[in-house]
């Protein structure tokens, strides 16, 4: 089983390899790509069937006992989060595929593959870290992948943008790597397991000034208000297939590395209120930000940092002092139950953009309309993740919202409450500002030129590009889907890894035997 806790990493490394080395055979690159993420995939459900129950897997690179060495760890939320992203990755990746089989594509393929692989990489590596530095590597090699992605189909727009994506990427390292020599120099490791022995004899000052130092640089990177302003001027501007994996899954690795430095290593009880002042802030900010938006693309992104504000309120619910203990697990369910249904929902919404404009030619308000007419399924693919991100019945985003304001309702105090009436105030915005793109762009008379457009890719050589690009979107829809109808085994496993979180000692058992620990 320890062999499966390095192949999220090791398997689109070596894909990312191959797929260089093949560059001049377009198909058998493509096939090598799918491949490749067809077996990081099937290895993260079998991680999951191996973790689902609250067993947590370790594993030593080269031998080394912890915490000398590089190590591997898998409990039922990392395996969690690296399924979903890979089922995710491998869908984007059939989407763009259609596109660049259909001709449809204004990005390189051939570098698209291996680059594409090692963004996969440096996300199951950042899962599975079992110490800071290899959570670091995993968070550089995501985000060198990410610097050459974004400037994919380079234009005067897109080089500001990943100007602004790159110097804040980097500065956010910079304060990484700084946190990381304070946390050694403090505690002699850098393994997350023998830190949350050793912090416990560090003085209580120092222990929250740390906390509060990773919770920013963590912040930078998950977008949370006010560290957000970067997002919006970036994600947008990026190509479909580009867009639809940085909304989905770069801020929520930054999520999970806050949850998990915040439940493992440090007293949450301390900083609180401070975590569910950010969440309030960054539902409410966010969304306000959304509703004034011309464009499709700018809408989706500030909502994107709304909804980052629902896993931080859940995570401050847990350690409330004079809480209750179950409210606490209750409210991180609540936030993996959320983190599966956003990593879905995003890329689907950035998909269904991309969509629009093939249609349109670009996402703008002011230029789309009577696109039900002209793709009706493409308006129900918008519809029913719209639908999941307002949180309205029997979506995901309903259950994980819903378990979100029990928890808070259950937790009790001034804060706690505030954060229910702001999540419950941010979804009724977040419906507004669906509504908008709905009334918009998808009712109405569609324009001559949208209609000359669909003409063209039904009958031109982007006809089977389109076909296969909303095919694939129709995948994702059927996904998330499939996250709501699965909601009650979801919610299991999320109980068990919120249970592990808090606690942590079957992590720390396991890390510092070189073991696998059962429940």
């Amino acid at each position: 089983m320890t062999v499966l806790v390095a192949l999220p990493f090791l398997l689109p490394l070596l894909g990312a390899a191959v797929t260089l080395l093949i560059s001049r055979w377009p198909r058998v690159q493509r096939a090598a790509s799918l491949l490749t993420l067809a077996a990081v995939t099937a290895n993260a459900g079998l991680l999951l069937a191996e973790t689902a129950d609250g067993t947590v897997i370790s594993s030593q690179a080269g031998g080394w006992p912890a915490p000398l060495g590089i190590t591997l760890v898998a409990d039922p939320l990392s395996a969690l989060l690296v399924l979903v992203s890979s089922v995710v990755l491998l869908i984007v990746l059939l989407y763009a595929i259609g596109q660049d089989v259909g001709g449809l594509s204004r990005g390189n393929p051939d570098v698209f593959h291996p680059v594409y692989l090692v963004l996969t990489a440096g996300v199951g590596l950042s899962f599975v870290a079992g110490d800071l530095f290899n959570l670091f590597v995993g968070f550089e090699v995501t985000l060198t992948a990410s610097y050459a992605l974004i400037t994919q189909a380079p234009t005067r727009e897109r080089t500001r943008a990943s100007m602004i994506y790159t110097v804040v990427s980097l500065i956010s390292s910079i304060l990484f790597l700084t946190g990381i020599a304070l946390v050694y120099a403090a505690t002699g490791t850098v393994n997350m397991a023998d830190i949350a022995d050793r912090l416990a004899t560090v003085p209580g000052d120092l222990r929250n000034v740390l906390g509060l130092f990773f919770l920013v640089v963590f912040g930078i990177k998950a977008a949370v208000v006010p560290m957000h302003f970067w997002l919006p001027d970036s994600y947008p501007i990026a190509i479909t297939r580009i867009s639809a994996i940085f909304a989905a899954l770069l801020t929520k690795v930054a999520v999970y590395a806050i949850i998990r430095t915040q439940t493992l290593l440090f007293s949450r009880d301390d900083i609180t209120d401070v975590l569910l002042v950010f969440a309030i802030v960054t539902m409410l900010v966010g969304i306000l930000g959304a509703l004034v938006q011309d464009d499709v693309n700018r809408v989706l992104s500030f909502a994107l940092v709304s909804h980052i504000g629902y896993m931080i309120f859940g995570l401050g619910l847990v350690g409330v002092p004079g809480g209750h203990d179950d409210a606490g697990v209750a409210g991180l369910t609540g936030v993996i139950v959320y983190l599966v249904h956003h990593i879905v929902v995003q890329a689907t919404l950035f998909l269904v953009a991309g969509l629009i404009r093939q249609y349109v030619g670009n996402t703008s308000l002011r230029s789309i309309r009577g696109l039900a007419s002209v793709s009706p399924a493409l308006a129900l693919f918008f519809f029913l993740p719209a639908m999941s991100l307002a949180g309205l019945p029997p979506m995901s985003g309903f259950v994980a919202k819903l378990a979100l304001f029990q928890a808070g309702l259950e937790q009790g105090g001034p804060l706690a409450y505030a954060g229910v009436a702001a999540g419950v105030a941010t979804s009724v915005l977040t419906l507004i500002a669906i509504f908008r793109i709905w009334v918009r762009g998808f009712w109405g008379t569609p324009s001559q030129a949208i209609v000359a457009a669909q003409s063209a890719l039904s009958s031109g050589t982007g006809r089977f590009g389109i076909r296969w690009m909303t095919a694939t979107t129709g995948l994702m829809v059927a996904t998330g889907i499939a996250v709501a109808l699965l909601a009650g085994p979801l919610t299991e496993i999320g109980t068990v890894a919120a249970r592990e979180l808090i606690s942590g000692e079957a992590y720390r058992t396991a890390v510092m035997s070189d073991s696998v620990v059962a429940p």
